[in-house]
């Protein structure tokens, strides 16, 4: 073919209309119907809680028109509610509150402590909490236990500077700040704080007792442990979340909270760090609600509940002259931490060796394994004491897990209580066997 030929080919060609599309065949209308039918059977159920945009098919796209004006708009919870930051009662948790007078020869203690009376028969769990702290701080843990152990009692002491437990003068002044809070001084006001309840209630002698310390409270109940004074009604202590190898007093351990770093290291190491974190707390707050919220968005408290009873115990309002200057009165802290930085050692060296060498059962509850120094690791292995871990528990056990705590305490009462132990009998006393 001449290229002359093909030219005319070609334009011919073009002129002509284009091919229509082929008939489906038989085969191809099955194949047709068996992709649609599983595209439909993949769509998810219109009942459940999908994302409509992403639960619906490529045809029914155009019908989504979304609102441009909050396309974008960052998503808002429900507000939390006002009351979820009231304070709670202490009456929900105990009994009774005392002011107990203990008379010296230079100067008159007025403790003042919580206390659910136990059943005759049944144990008293003595209670002491940490530095900054209340006796409110084993509320929840006080609940708990009654449930835990029916008919056991609950003493939640506060210590001089801590609550609202005061010091007079001779003269009957109110003592102010600083004041002495060496570790002999606080054991010796928490065993005449017991022997001054016993009085109240007229018992002749102290029901069985389970003392329990968090904190600054862990020395405290060793020391009285080991020093005796409270006799053989003590059937065990419990040191809550300190050591003497890694103390901690009110930091958390948190990956948000700036404030977390307290916990690892040597005792006088976390010490150091302590002025750290009162460095970067806050002075004072606007109501007894921001002070609860704190505690809580910081970590410090994991319990809500706990803290809406524990925190207001911590603070009181500022009046006078220099409130009105700021135009409102706040709420300050009611324990100056800083100024007992001169105790800090006092009540920490010799912890682990007196915590072992000292009479009873002994228990300690930590929020880390980390935490636990030489000494208490060799003790451990020795089986000189009963170690438990609450690894989702910050700092404040007893308020973060107070159930579980329960449960723990009820338990090593339970392991030590010489009520429940039936003794064989003497050689001499045993019956003749007859020939």
């Amino acid at each position: 073919m001449s290229e002359l030929q093909r030219s005319f080919a070609k334009a011919k060609l073009a002129g002509l209309p284009l091919e229509p599309p082929l008939p489906p065949s038989d085969h191809n209308l099955a194949l047709v119907e068996e992709e649609s039918s599983d595209e439909l059977q993949s769509l998810p159920d219109s009942g459940q809680d999908e994302d409509d945009s992403s639960a619906s098919s490529a045809s029914s796209t155009g019908t989504i028109r979304p609102n441009s004006k909050n396309l974008f708009a960052r998503p808002t919870g429900p507000k939390p509610r006002k009351d979820a930051l009231d304070p709670l009662p202490w009456t929900d948790y105990f009994a009774q509150e005392d002011y107990l007078e203990n008379v010296g020869n230079d100067e008159t203690v007025i403790h003042h402590v919580y206390l659910t009376p136990p059943a005759p028969g049944s144990p008293l769990f003595v209670l002491h909490h940490g530095a900054g702290s209340s006796g409110l701080t084993f509320a929840l843990l006080a609940e708990e236990l009654r449930k835990a152990v029916p008919g056991s009692g609950a003493l939640a002491v506060e210590a001089r500077g801590h609550g609202e437990t005061v010091v007079k003068t001779t003269d009957g002044q109110i003592k102010r700040e600083p004041y002495d809070l060496s570790l002999h001084v606080l054991s010796s006001d928490l065993s005449n704080a017991v022997r001054l309840v016993q009085g109240k209630l007229q018992s002749p002698h102290l029901p069985d007792m389970i003392l329990v310390g968090h904190s600054l409270g862990g020395p405290v109940v060793t020391d009285v442990a080991q020093r005796g004074t409270l006799g053989s009604s003590v059937l065990g202590y419990a040191v809550l979340d300190v050591v003497e190898g890694s103390c901690l007093l009110l930091g958390t351990k948190s990956d948000t909270n700036p404030r977390s770093d307290l916990p690892i290291g040597s005792a006088m190491d976390a010490l150091q760090k302590m002025n750290l974190y009162l460095a970067t707390r806050p002075k004072s707050f606007t109501s007894l609600a921001s002070g609860i919220e704190w505690h809580t968005r910081s970590r410090t408290l994991r319990n809500s509940a706990s803290a809406r009873v524990s925190v207001p115990s911590l603070l009181f309002q500022q009046t006078g002259p220099g409130s009105a200057t700021m135009g409102f009165q706040p709420w300050l802290w009611r324990t100056d931490l800083s100024a007992t930085e001169h105790y800090w050692e006092n009540w920490f060296t010799g912890l682990s060796k007196k915590f072992l060498e000292a009479k009873g059962g002994k228990l300690l509850i930590l929020a880390g394994t980390d935490r636990l120094d030489k000494e208490l690791m060799i003790g451990q292995m020795q089986g000189k004491y009963q170690l438990q871990v609450f690894p989702d528990a910050g700092h404040f056990i007893q308020e973060d897990q107070p159930a579980k705590t329960a449960m723990v305490l009820a338990d090593f009462y339970r392991r030590n209580d010489r009520s429940a132990l039936v003794l064989p009998p003497k050689v001499g006393e045993m019956p003749k066997q007859k020939s």
